[in-house]
Order: structure tokens, then sequence, then C-alpha cells
């Protein structure tokens, strides 16, 4: 399921990220990016829903993921 970004807190939204943007293995390409940045690229994706919010009902999980990859 599909969890609109504007309908969260910005505080909860900006740890949702953070929180995404740490994992081990995600890649930003050969350029070092600081957290900030990383935080505000996914947030713009999010924004222009170039990226989703997805809760995961059988893990009780919410990932960030391309809307072309979600299949709801």
């Amino acid at each position: 399921m599909i969890i609109p970004c504007q309908d969260l807190d910005a505080e909860t939204l900006n740890n949702l990220i953070e929180a995404f943007v740490l994992r081990e293995g995600t890649d930003y390409g050969e350029q070092e990016r600081s957290l900030a940045q990383k935080v505000d690229d996914v947030r713009s994706q999010l924004q222009r829903g170039d990226a989703v919010l997805v809760w995961s009902e059988l893990h009780e999980t919410v990932n960030i993921m391309p809307r072309t990859a979600f299949r709801g």
C-alpha cells in the first residue's frame, strides 16, 4: 500500500528517509554525498512522485522504492 508522503508528519518522514539512506548497500554512485544531501534527494524524488513510500502488511515495514518498481 502506498503511503502519501504529504500525509506524514515532517519529522516522521525525515526519520524514514534517513533510515532508508543509512541502510547498508544504498548506492549513490561515485560522488560522495552528505547525509543531508541524500535525504534531500530522496525527499525530492518522493515529492515528484518518482519514488513512493510503501507499507508492507506482510512484513509490517515501510520502504521507499521507485514508483516503477511498485506492484500494488
